[in-house]
């Protein structure tokens, strides 16, 4: 038997770091077999890395059905801002905890969607903005009190953002205090190359050392850090550092699969056992 208990400095790199998107693509599971794999995974050894389950606004009330006789959750809601008021709604009838919201902008501006959000009552929760394109508005989202969600990859190879890109992102959100998560394309901990989507896939151990080392040093050590396909490229070891930026910088990633990223800290010998 396995058990899953490492120490130190990897243990705060990972702790409540993946957020669990089954019913996203590519996974795309109905809702029923989306919340079965989320309570296999809080049972299992490697629960304390699990976060929130996460879901879309249009499938609150559907989930609040099938959740009945079954444990209460943590929630991240992706929602735009004209659904806040549905989020505010199953937040006030209290059948789960709505931890989080992760935002699709649209046409709405920042500061829109801030009053949006404090109408809706919301305001006091974390709240992670996806920005439309290469805009960069980490002051904004600072002066709103909002977090920031970096997309790194999806259906087309054109959806990866290159290292450069990642690099920018992360050093203004450092710089600006705005805390962030991420999503899609984050299966696995170290970059490396997919042969089948022919792309180099970002790592997630990548992100987390990128948001450790970012207040300290220049943008081309940090597009090493982003670009490092080695454990040991990644200088993980202060668990204090590692610690300050799990809970500042680098919140949670959204993976549609809990297990491969499991399988893989474990092929890497990250898991402690024996």
């Amino acid at each position: 038997m396995t058990t899953i208990a490492p120490t130190g400095a990897m243990r705060a790199a990972l702790e409540r770091l993946i957020d669990y998107a089954g019913l996203f693509p590519p996974a795309k599971l109905p809702l029923d077999d989306a919340l079965v794999q989320y309570e296999r995974a809080r049972e299992g050894d490697a629960s304390w890395m699990l976060a929130r389950f996460i879901v879309p606004a249009e499938k609150l009330i559907e989930l609040r059905n099938c959740l009945e006789g079954r444990a209460r959750i943590e929630l991240s809601v992706i929602a735009a801002p004209t659904m806040f008021e549905v989020v505010g709604r199953a937040r006030h009838e209290g059948w789960a905890t709505i931890a989080g919201i992760e935002v699709p902008l649209g046409d709405y501006s920042i500061g829109g969607c801030a009053r949006q959000a404090r109408r809706a009552r919301l305001d006091d929760l974390p709240i992670y903005v996806e920005l439309s394109g290469v805009r960069m508005a980490m002051d904004e989202l600072a002066e709103g009190r909002l977090g920031a969600k970096l997309r790194c990859g999806g259906v087309k190879p054109s959806a990866y953002p290159s290292v450069e890109a990642v690099a920018a992102f992360i050093a203004g959100a450092s710089a600006a205090g705005v805390p962030f998560k991420a999503t899609a394309g984050l299966h696995h901990p170290l970059r490396h190359f997919n042969s089948e989507a022919g792309v180099m896939m970002h790592g997630f151990l990548n992100l987390v050392a990128a948001a450790v080392h970012a207040p300290h040093v220049d943008r081309q050590t940090l597009e090493r850090i982003v670009a490092a396909e080695h454990l040991d490229e990644l200088d993980l070891k202060d668990e204090d550092e590692v610690r300050l930026a799990r809970r500042k910088r680098f919140v949670s990633f959204g993976s549609c699969s809990f297990d491969e990223p499991v399988d893989d800290l474990r092929a890497l010998h990250l898991l402690g056992g024996r």
